[in-house]
């Protein structure tokens, strides 16, 4: 990988091979939503994950949140949490994704922050997937066509190995 270029799946696989993490991962059709992937990975046991990149009004700061797959996302009490002020926090645009992550629409992952060497993107995460009994956590490897799937004590190893200390988030229970 040439300075600036930002890496793909197999960088990604690189990466993880090189901190001693194993995964599992389910390759299924492209998908756009977590309804539609959760149609090929429900039956593994573990955190599936929605993953959202959001930015704030003005532009300066840039997160990445990984949430419980059934968790809905109130952006004007998530700006709270984050003391994001009037303007609140919106979704960024594909452009930034791409520019950033090196991932499009619909490919949204925490595994993408490898490519974050600058640490502009600031990565928060639902408490309930750090803290809970989950055995893996899955996350898209950087395409939407499979889902890789870690210990989630692993998946936090890798976090911190890109140089991200994830914020917990704490939300409301799931009903």
């Amino acid at each position: 990988m040439a300075a600036g270029e930002l890496g793909g799946r197999a960088e990604l696989e690189t990466e993880l091979e090189k901190l001693g993490i194993q995964t599992e991962t389910i390759e299924h059709p492209e998908v756009f939503t977590v309804e539609e992937m959760m149609k090929y990975v429900s039956h593994a046991p573990g955190a599936h994950s929605k993953n959202l990149f959001l930015r704030d009004k003005k532009k300066k700061n840039l997160w990445v949140l990984t949430i419980l797959h059934n968790r809905q996302v109130n952006l004007g009490w998530l700006a709270k949490q984050l003391g994001a002020g009037s303007g609140g926090v919106r979704f960024a645009d594909e452009s930034i994704m791409l520019e950033k992550l090196g991932v499009g629409q619909g490919c949204v992952t925490p595994l993408a922050l490898f490519n974050d060497k600058k640490g502009e993107i600031k990565f928060l995460l639902d408490a309930d997937i750090a803290e809970g009994s989950h055995e893996k956590i899955f996350c898209h490897p950087m395409t939407n066509a499979a889902s890789m799937g870690m210990s989630v004590q692993d998946f936090l190893k890798f976090v911190k190995a890109t140089g991200h200390e994830p914020k917990l988030i704490q939300f409301e229970p799931l009903v």
